[in-house]
């Protein structure tokens, strides 16, 4: 089964992004870095979210990034879904922070139940239907809003969401131009999506 072999992220300064990572969130292999200095302004159409168990590891998480240089978007808050936050690293790569619970249920942790990669799509059917045929099997779907594919043995799993309720949830304006700044690698590729996301086979994925 088709799934993400790696995320890529393209940075001005990779040496600066690991050592944002490592202190923020603590990824190490699951994220890769690559020099770019593609232009880029605005949304860049994609967020990366984690996953977690309790509020307490988001307060931690969150802390932890925003003490490292990132950028609150969306302050720490409880909502109808559970709770969470959102911030941009300063590569402005936007990432959310959240879980479902909303008590803690123990002391806070660093642990990440999971990495999330949603793009923000046009036309979701569209990319559904694109992404089935490169070799994705769907896990959930719910019409032309959201969809969420089964991550098989990747270390991330994606979802496509449209690009307006993406950066509404994000809490950005939905303009943007340029370079997405992300590379996805898989078995499947290369090949670039509808809507620009570039491919690449999970080979050539390497860190730098």
């Amino acid at each position: 089964m088709t799934s993400i072999a790696s995320v890529t992220l393209e940075v001005a300064d990779p040496a600066a992004a690991e050592r944002f990572y490592d202190a923020a969130f603590g990824l190490g292999p699951k994220l890769r870095l690559r020099a770019s200095d593609a232009e880029t302004s605005g949304f860049r159409g994609f967020t990366l979210s984690l996953t977690v168990s309790q509020p307490a590891d988001v307060e931690g998480l969150v802390g932890s990034a925003l003490a490292a240089g990132a950028t609150s978007l969306k302050p720490v808050a409880k909502s109808l879904w559970g709770y969470g936050g959102v911030v941009q690293a300063p590569d402005g790569t936007i990432w959310k922070v959240a879980t479902s619970a909303k008590k803690n249920s123990g002391p806070a942790t660093r642990d990440i139940d999971a990495i999330v990669l949603l793009l923000g799509a046009e036309d979701v059917k569209a990319s559904k239907q694109f992404y089935v045929g490169q070799g994705l099997t769907v896990g959930k779907s719910f019409g032309g809003k959201y969809v969420e594919f089964e991550d098989g043995a990747g270390p991330v799993k994606l979802a496509l969401y449209k690009r307006a309720a993406l950066a509404k949830d994000a809490g950005v304006p939905a303009d943007g131009a340029g370079s997405h700044r992300i590379v996805l690698g898989s078995t499947a590729g290369p090949f670039t999506d509808p809507d620009g996301f570039a491919w690449e086979a999970a080979s050539l994925a390497t860190s730098e």
